[in-house]
């Protein structure tokens, strides 16, 4: 399995509200972010690398002048990483046979530790490679294509508060406020 294709899929549509401005901008040394993960992306060797832009899409393409990457917009990027990890894995053409998916806001992770997950896949032949920091799964991850169309299906949309879990009292009172009133 050595001669397939594994693509780099850079998400980097975010709106980045808690930091107050957008991430991919910010700079470490001379590069933003975002031009950081690219490169890492090109610098393993991944082909082709795609980048999922949406906030701020002008700004962060232009970051990306001259970097040999092709800007993928989401238009639905205020949704969540979701959208742009679906925007993304769409993109991809035929002929991939995998796609290492990075955030353009780790800036801590090292062509070494992308080469990895590329050379564990084409060895191994998983549908999915993950990568753990202490215990916790966090990008890159690498999806091989047989995980492509589930990652390409649509979603069902719930409203946010069907979301809610009780951590504190205050979100006990809430609940049993809503369900008791139905």
């Amino acid at each position: 399995m050595t001669g397939e294709r594994v693509a780099g899929v850079v998400l980097a549509a975010g709106l980045s509200t808690r930091m107050g401005r957008n991430k991919m901008l910010l700079r470490i040394g001379s590069r933003s972010l975002v031009r950081r993960a690219v490169e890492t992306a090109l610098s393993a060797r991944l082909d082709p690398v795609l980048v999922v832009v949406g906030h701020e899409r002008e700004r962060v393409e232009a970051e990306l002048h001259g970097v040999s990457c092709t800007a993928v917009h989401n238009p639905e990027y205020a949704a969540g990483m979701n959208t742009s990890l679906r925007v993304g894995i769409r993109a991809l053409a035929d002929d991939v046979e995998g796609a290492v998916v990075l955030l353009g806001d780790m800036p801590l992770v090292d062509e070494a530790m992308v080469r990895t997950l590329v050379d564990t896949f084409r060895r191994e032949q998983p549908p999915l490679v993950i990568s753990t920091y202490d215990g916790v799964v966090a990008p890159p991850i690498l999806y091989g294509r047989a995980l492509f169309e589930e990652l390409r299906a649509l979603e069902l949309r719930w409203p946010k508060e069907a979301l809610t879990d009780l951590d504190a009292p205050e979100d006990l009172e809430r609940v049993r406020a809503r369900l008791e009133a139905a």
